[in-house]
C-alpha cells in the first residue's frame, strides 16, 4: 500500500497541484484514497486520471 502526504496549505493555483490538501480530500471523499491522519493518505492503486483531473479542477 502506497501513501502520500499533503502540503500544509493550498496555493490556490489553477489547476490545483496533485498534492494539494483539497485535491486529496476530494479523492478520499470519492473513495479512491484512504485518510490515515490529518495530512497522510494511502491507496492500493493510483486513482484514474479522469478522477484526478476532476478533483484538480476549480
Amino acid at each position: 500500500m502506497a501513501s502520500m502526504k499533503a502540503k500544509k496549505k493550498c496555493c490556490r493555483d489553477r489547476p490545483r497541484c496533485k498534492v494539494c490538501p483539497v485535491v486529496l480530500k476530494r479523492l478520499a471523499d470519492a473513495g479512491l484514497l484512504e485518510r490515515e491522519s490529518k495530512r497522510r493518505y494511502s491507496f492500493d492503486a493510483k486513482p484514474p486520471k479522469p478522477a484526478v483531473a476532476a478533483a484538480r479542477s476549480r
